[in-house]
């Protein structure tokens, strides 16, 4: 079961932090006024002390047996005194001090054993009468009712003291903490100030506003501007996550409308009469044909979402290993129809070994992707080279096919980009996007040339182009830096270090 909020859960975060910072002064204001009354009250109390003391060392010896005063005149002016016996009762006073006893005879006897120091009169609201009295045991020894000798002295100036004293401590303290409450409110408010302006402009983005950015305070470097900036990078990645999701509704849409409607209308113009089975049998088979089509384009759309995702730091794959192993598959496989099933039409150059930071799933789609184009577009022979330019893995495609214009070979990457020639291939416009997606997403190069022509996308790489002036594709992706140096191949590699496959 929930329990109810306290009342201080309840108030503004700036007031909590006022209230805290107040409690806080309230309790160093509160020691630090204590010592200080301490010290103070401490120092008089010695200084009143020390003066009874040093008064009943002088008239203890003047006290006779019978109580009285031996000498009046070592009484100084002002100086109470009391006599007491061994019972409590007073034997003899100074004139000017009360006849009263100043001690019950509890206290008395306390002081036959230990001297005795007692305040008579309360120091707050104030006494008329405040009286600081020493009892001390007179010289057992001698014959004589007379046992104990009472100084006291008035306290009205030492009371006087420490009550202005704790008025001005008060006083400080009110004044100190009130300030203390207004600066620290001052102060939390404009620190607060930039959350606000968050909160307000995080309003206007859950109303739908795209494109918002929390304005950070510039020149600053602490938690609130740390937050703004860290909030930015999220705002960022939700507006590229949310533009990627209508990006890829609208293309899905767009391109999966045509085949559709294409089935419909086979379906409505076979059902206008009746026809043979024969017929029937060729429209399902062109049917079927749409079908696969339309399947192939819902498998290039899917594959368009996580190739752009980038690769993390520490994904490693063998860049030569997968393109021996795609064109070892694709000869094997293909049928003696298709352009790759005529022998050389497909032949892979590769160094032992190259790894790539890259996603070992990725790496291979790309490949695939880069075959399939070649192999629709392009022209056989299709030569596949692999090797390392420096500190990057260099992946070049290259085949005698009719290449592209200048205008489709700077817009070839994007999404569904076709030549008019090529839109009566088969294929949807997205094998380079799909290419480039992934080779940016870890932050490689993508080149396409053609007769002298180049154009380059995503990362900049310090490599030239060594390539003919035939259709190319080359990939630049950083190398991976493996823990322990790879294995050596079992194959026997070709001269200078390259095997053709």
């Amino acid at each position: 079961m929930a329990t109810e909020p306290g009342r201080l859960s309840r108030l503004s975060l700036r007031l909590r932090l006022v209230a805290g910072f107040a409690a806080a002064m309230l309790v160093v204001l509160s020691a630090a006024g204590s010592f200080v009354y301490w010290r103070v009250q401490f120092a008089l109390d010695r200084e009143l002390n020390s003066e009874l003391v040093d008064t009943s060392s002088r008239l203890a010896p003047q006290v006779t047996p019978s109580g009285r005063l031996h000498d009046q005149s070592a009484l100084l002016g002002g100086e109470r005194y009391q006599v007491f016996d061994a019972r409590g009762r007073v034997l003899s006073h100074s004139p000017s001090g009360p006849a009263q006893a100043l001690l019950d005879p509890t206290e008395v006897r306390q002081a036959l054993d230990r001297p005795v120091f007692r305040d008579i009169g309360e120091l707050l609201p104030g006494s008329s009468q405040a009286l600081r009295v020493y009892a001390t045991a007179l010289d057992v020894s001698r014959t004589g009712a007379a046992a104990v000798l009472l100084v006291a002295a008035e306290r009205k100036q030492r009371d006087e003291a420490l009550r202005e004293l704790l008025g001005q401590l008060l006083l400080a303290g009110l004044v100190t903490l009130l300030v203390t409450a207004v600066v620290g409110e001052r102060l939390a408010k404009l620190s607060l100030a930039p959350v606000e302006r968050y909160r307000r402009q995080a309003t206007d983005i859950t109303g739908g506003a795209t494109g918002i950015r929390l304005d950070v305070p510039p020149g600053r470097d602490d938690e609130i501007t740390r937050l703004g900036y860290t909030l930015n990078d999220m705002l960022q990645a939700l507006e590229e996550a949310l533009e990627h999701e209508r990006r890829f509704v609208n293309d899905a849409s767009h391109e999966l409308r045509t085949p559709l409607t294409l089935i419909d209308t086979r379906v409505q113009l076979a059902r206008r009469r009746r026809r043979t089975v024969e017929q029937y049998e060729a429209v399902l088979d062109e049917i079927q044909t749409d079908i696969g089509r339309l399947s192939r384009l819902a498998d290039q759309l899917l594959d368009a979402g996580p190739l752009s995702q980038g690769s993390h730091a520490d994904d490693s794959a063998d860049l030569a290993a997968i393109v021996r192993a795609e064109v070892e598959r694709r000869r094997t496989l293909a049928p003696a129809e298709t352009p790759y099933g005529r022998s050389g039409s497909l032949q892979a150059i590769t160094s032992n070994s190259t790894l790539v930071a890259m996603n070992p799933l990725r790496l291979l789609q790309l490949v695939g992707n880069l075959l399939d184009n070649a192999a629709v577009h392009g022209a056989p022979p299709v030569t596949v080279t692999v090797d390392q330019v420096g500190q990057a893995g260099r992946l070049v495609v290259s085949d005698v096919g009719p290449g592209m214009d200048d205008v489709t070979l700077a817009s070839a990457p994007e999404r569904f980009a076709r030549a008019p020639e090529a839109r009566t291939r088969p294929g949807a416009g997205l094998g380079l996007a799909l290419v480039y997606a992934a080779v940016s997403g870890s932050g490689g190069e993508l080149r396409l040339c053609f007769q002298g022509r180049h154009e380059s996308f995503g990362a900049t790489m310090p490599v030239e182009c060594e390539h003919a002036d035939e259709m190319t594709v080359t990939v630049l992706l950083a190398m991976s830096r493996p823990e322990s140096p790879p294995a050596a191949d079992t194959e026997s590699p070709e001269p200078g270090g390259a095997r053709l496959s």
